[in-house]
């Protein structure tokens, strides 16, 4: 006990100042002025970061339209700064001035403003949820940090207000009161969500992150005027705003022994909503027991006894054998999934030493939940079987987070929920084809046996576990995206030259058209020169003056083969010869002709144009030279009849005219990079392969397993024509957490049937 000479910690709220006096008035004009001025330097340098945050990852978006969003945000933000500024700061500024004249905010009004019908509606409803969680999660994360500070402003505050209580809440330079300001500010702004959060964090580290001068200002401004000069920063015990449990308690409960309460109102609202839910769903069942029987009475468990049950329960799973991967079917494990409520039930009535049949409601609703959960994994098409089997152990190990923090359910950032949908997220891209040295299966293992054998109730074994996997993945993903390169730079080398193959040929069968060339001539064109095509093509493009050259050697060389009739004809063919003969002497160098192979060619031409010319008499009655083919070495490889690919226009239209089901084609054409799909084989057999590049030539589709290999590659209508058959199926992008909350809602929102 203290002394009774020792100075007392606690604030005699009883020296309190007339709100009304001169002296109040002159203490709440400079608190305005430090707040104004404090709060505009702060806002000012947190725009100038804005427009830089946003630039750099627009130029490191994934892809267009993330872009597109980015540089959006960056022009409405520059056009509204002055507004939404201005906003901010009005808006703090009508809180003081409301505190000046004593008409404090009552805490929490605006998440108490909405009835529980319309939160129900929205939780789940992207947009408005993040923007809650955003804002709540920095307002919790200030307070905490800045609780000593706070706390004095607080009581300073209070005298000066005549002795009007003053909380977190109500402070209206508060963390709280600064947030809505903003959040109202922000109305002003038309921006996508996924900027809306980013504008948030930056006010969260650029302004709220300031305000500890702020602070210290005000309580030394204060101070100094004579306000609880020798106030020590003493933080009293927050009250639980933990919903009270439902049924009777122990009062001998110590306050350690109860659950963690839900310390947010986003999360809060959500396991209101999620209760309202589970009691309409549950019905009379609430009230009777299985067979109708009245249910068991008694007090209810304690939180200490329903993880201490649960810690009996996981460490009998721990026990098992590691290599039992395959040590439960399926079946086997989603019956152990249903039945862990009525497990925990007669765990809890052993240690009780009498029987227990029932929990209070939040945390019947909690395991409930969690049951649900896990059992939309088992069910989850998105996860290999193997996968589903290895994580439905986890089922009370998160149950006990659960029961120690809700916020998981309501929460992305929760470290355990962060762990599970990366857990996933790997598990998604795995097969055992891909996984052949087993390293991200004994990854996986090794996670879920360490939560199994050292999670007791510290939540940072998840943080921690969940760094572990980030690091193992980067290093993965480092060796894939090496292979998934290689594979992508030979799969364009090869669409490459194939397209001027097919470019080449196009070109000389249409120059050609229906002439009837002598077979030395088309040979040269159809072999050599087709080959130099190709490589001007591949070297300098289509744009090159070196292609529009290749193309008027054809119709010169061509036009060199037909008949002459007459003085004029000779005299044109005499002078076309010799840039004929420049021309094919540069095309053969560049595609490798030996020199003696060139003089060879050459000697057949010189022989075939006396004929021409009439120079010259056959060598036979058949003639061998007109008739004779080019030499051909074995490096130069032959278009023999050049013939035009298939466009996949032209495969679209022939699925089209089968009446072909245009959707299937949209599917296709909507796939992005990054996305993963399930191949079925003939045999039944499937894998799990990455889209990793559309070729801009042939808009073929290319598949990489999680390793970087290729898997497959598909036209746009190959691609189609297997989503019809059902041999592919793309896997869900969406957070596992965010689906499986999504798809329980939703379950629990229908009748049950």
């Amino acid at each position: 006990m203290n002394n009774a000479s020792e100075p007392s910690n606690v604030v005699d709220l009883s020296q309190r100042l007339d709100p009304r006096s001169e002296r109040v008035g002159e203490l709440l004009v400079t608190v305005r002025g430090l707040a104004t001025k404090r709060l505009h330097a702060l806002a000012s340098n947190m725009f100038e970061n804005i427009d830089d945050a946003l630039f750099d990852l627009a130029e490191k978006a994934e892809n267009n339209a993330a872009q597109t969003q980015f540089f959006d945000g960056m022009r409405e933000v520059r056009k509204k700064r002055a507004i939404v500024e201005r906003t901010f700061l009005g808006q703090v500024a009508r809180d003081l001035a409301d505190f000046s004249a004593g008409r404090t905010r009552a805490p929490d009004s605006d998440a108490n403003a909405r009835p529980l019908a319309n939160i129900e509606l929205s939780l789940v409803g992207e947009n408005e949820l993040e923007e809650s969680l955003a804002i709540t999660s920095m307002i919790g994360k200030n307070e905490q940090r800045l609780a000593r500070a706070l706390f004095a402003v607080n009581q300073r505050l209070s005298v000066i207000c005549g002795g009007a209580k003053m909380d977190d809440a109500s402070n209206p330079v508060g963390p709280a009161s600064l947030a809505g300001a903003f959040r109202q500010a922000m109305r002003e702004l038309m921006v996508e969500v996924r900027v809306k959060l980013i504008i948030y964090k930056l006010f969260d580290r650029y302004v709220l992150a300031g305000i500890d001068e702020l602070y210290d200002d005000i309580n030394n401004e204060l101070a100094a005027a004579g306000v609880l000069p020798q106030l020590r920063h003493e933080i009293p015990t927050r009250r639980s705003d933990a919903p009270a449990p439902i049924g009777p308690v122990s009062a001998a409960v110590a306050p350690a022994q109860v659950a963690a309460p839900v310390t947010d109102a986003a999360a809060a609202e959500f396991m209101q909503s999620l209760h309202a839910l589970f009691s309409a769903r549950r019905g009379d069942a609430a009230v009777l027991g299985t067979g109708g029987m009245p249910l068991a009475t008694g007090p209810l468990p304690s939180a200490t006894e329903l993880l201490g049950a649960l810690t009996l329960l996981q460490s009998q799973i721990a026990v098992l054998p590691s290599n039992a991967a395959p040590l439960a079917t399926q079946a086997d494990v989603t019956r152990d999934v249903a039945q862990l409520k009525e497990q925990l039930l007669a765990q809890i009535g052993q240690l009780r030493g009498q029987q227990t049949a029932h929990v209070s409601g939040m945390d019947e609703d909690t395991i409930d939940l969690v049951g649900m959960l896990f059992e939309f994994i088992l069910e989850d098409h998105n996860l290999p079987a193997e996968m589903q089997v290895m994580l439905a152990r986890l089922q009370i190990p998160y149950l006990k987070v659960g029961l120690l923090d809700r916020r998981m359910f309501a929460h992305k950032s929760h470290p355990a929920r962060q762990l599970l949908d990366a857990l996933a997220d790997a598990a998604k891209g795995w097969s055992a084809e891909a996984d052949r040295d087993g390293r991200l299966f004994d990854k996986v293992k090794s996670i879920v046996e360490r939560l199994l054998h050292e999670f007791d109730d510290d939540v940072a074994i998840f943080t921690k576990l969940a760094a572990e996997l980030q690091d193992f993945l980067d290093v993965s993903r480092k060796r894939a995206e090496l292979a998934e390169q290689r594979v992508a730079e030979s799969t364009r080398g090869r669409e490459k030259l194939e397209h001027a193959r097919r470019r080449a040929a196009q070109e000389i069968v249409g120059r050609i058209g229906g002439a009837s060339l002598p077979p030395l001539v088309y040979g040269v064109l159809t072999r050599a020169w087709a080959n130099y095509i190709v490589l001007t093509l591949l070297r300098q493009g289509e744009e090159s003056h070196e292609f529009r050259e290749s193309l008027r050697f054809i119709d010169e060389f061509i036009a060199s083969a037909r008949p002459v009739h007459d003085l004029n004809s000779r005299r044109d063919l005499r002078a076309m010869l010799p840039g004929i003969e420049r021309g094919l002497r540069r095309g053969l160098a560049a595609v490798a002709f030996q020199e003696a192979d060139t003089e060879q060619l050459l000697a057949q031409l010189h022989a075939f144009y006396r004929q021409q010319l009439g120079e010259a008499a056959p060598e036979t009655a058949s003639g061998t030279i007109v008739a004779s083919v080019m030499p051909l070495p074995e490096a130069i490889q032959a278009i023999e009849e050049p013939v035009a690919a298939p466009e996949p226009d032209d495969e679209v239209d022939s699925l089209l005219d089968e009446a072909f089901d245009e959707r299937y084609l949209a599917q296709a054409r909507e796939l992005k990079v990054g996305q993963w799909l399930e191949f079925v084989a003939a045999d039944g057999t499937t894998d799990r392969a990455k889209l990793s590049w559309i070729s801009p030539i042939s808009g073929r589709y290319l598949f990489v397993n999680r390793r970087g290999l290729k898997v497959a590659d598909h036209s746009l209508a190959g691609l189609a024509q297997a989503f019809a058959n059902g041999t592919a199926r793309v896997l869900d992008s969406t957070l596992l957490f965010d689906r499986a909350m999504d798809a329980i809602v939703e379950k629990l929102r229908q009748p049950e049937g």
